[in-house]
């Protein structure tokens, strides 16, 4: 049986949209990460992005931003289930805020972080559309 392969990715609405699907299946999630306070109107956290320590605390005390997550992880994991068990081979989930850098972000990386603990059988990539054209994303998430 193939193995699943799921690609997070996280994207700027304002620059470029939703990323097309590589996989040619046309589907998967997009997740609109801009009802979450923007850590980007903060001046101190401007230059930094969603792996930055400073906007992660940020995200996980002064916003819903875990209880946006926790409603995302129950809507991922019954499609993960199901074509864990269909022999699915690709599924997209996609992150999106207006600039593609700190909401989406950490959205992102906090995803792929559950799905690897949740599902080690799949394989996951990570991508950072705005923020790899940039070349700001260098660390692990």
């Amino acid at each position: 049986m193939a193995k699943l392969n799921i690609n997070v990715r996280s994207f700027s609405y304002k620059n470029g949209g939703i990323p097309a699907d590589p996989t040619g299946n046309g589907g998967g999630f997009a997740f609109d990460c801009r009802g979450i306070l923007n850590p980007g109107r903060i001046q101190e956290y401007k230059t930094q992005t969603g792996r930055d320590e400073a906007v992660k605390h940020y995200l996980e005390t002064e916003t819903k931003m875990l209880e946006f997550l926790n409603g995302v992880y129950q809507i991922i994991d019954i499609s993960i289930e199901d074509y864990l068990n269909r022999g699915f081979e690709n599924l997209e989930i996609n992150f999106g805020c207006t600039g593609g850098q700190h909401r989406s972000v950490y959205s992102a990386d906090a995803t792929a972080k559950h799905i690897q603990e949740k599902f080690p059988e799949a394989q996951v990539t990570v991508q950072h559309v705005i923020q790899e054209a940039k070349n700001w994303i260098n660390e692990a998430y």
